[in-house]
């Protein structure tokens, strides 16, 4: 017989409120850089400073949910906590996002995609290639970039990372297994 830690505690509701509490800590992040300055919301320094707290955070509470259900969890667990732990997360942070976008500052996505367009267009310029572009394609990029901050623009965004989120999740679950090499006997 299991120990009751282990038949109340599955993979999906440890990864639920795994899922809340980094939904919660990357809102709260995103939020504490739009106070400062919300074209950071925009920089690459930023997005990959996300991307690795976002890992550091699952990893942290993907070991921590192992130690719980007795120092071992097989690749499918792992990968079923990981994705919906991300899965949750990403929607806390999808619906934080609109919040900010729609009720909060309705005209931060302008700014944003301006600030994004500048970014690109001065990183096009530092390979030498930014005197290429014309005006038409740069409106085509602006239009590009305004339509992912609409409603339909962040659930389309949503649907993608679903699938960003499987691979990420592969990744984690073999990151966090661990075989109880005992039981190969």
């Amino acid at each position: 017989m299991e120990p009751q830690a282990q038949q109340s505690n599955t993979p999906a509701r440890a990864a639920l409120n795994a899922g809340l509490v980094i939904g919660l800590v990357m809102l709260a992040i995103n939020f504490i850089i739009y106070f400062i300055d919300y074209s950071f919301l925009v920089a690459a320094w930023y997005g990959i400073s996300i991307l690795v707290i976002f890992f550091a955070l699952v990893i942290y509470f993907g070991s921590q949910y192992r130690k719980e259900i007795g120092g071992y969890m097989d690749f499918g667990v792992a990968f079923q906590f990981s994705f919906v732990t991300l899965i949750i997360s990403g929607l806390i942070s999808t619906l934080g996002n609109m919040l900010l976008y729609f009720v909060i500052d309705p005209g931060l996505p302008e700014l944003l995609v301006e600030t994004q367009l500048e970014n690109m267009v001065a990183m096009l310029d530092s390979f030498g290639a930014g005197d290429s572009i014309s005006g038409d394609q740069i409106d085509e990029m602006r239009s590009e970039m305004a339509n992912s901050f609409t409603i339909a623009g962040q659930f389309k965004a949503f649907g993608i990372s679903l699938i960003v989120y499987a691979i990420l999740a592969l990744i984690l679950g073999a990151i966090l297994k661990k075989r109880d090499k005992t039981k190969d006997f």
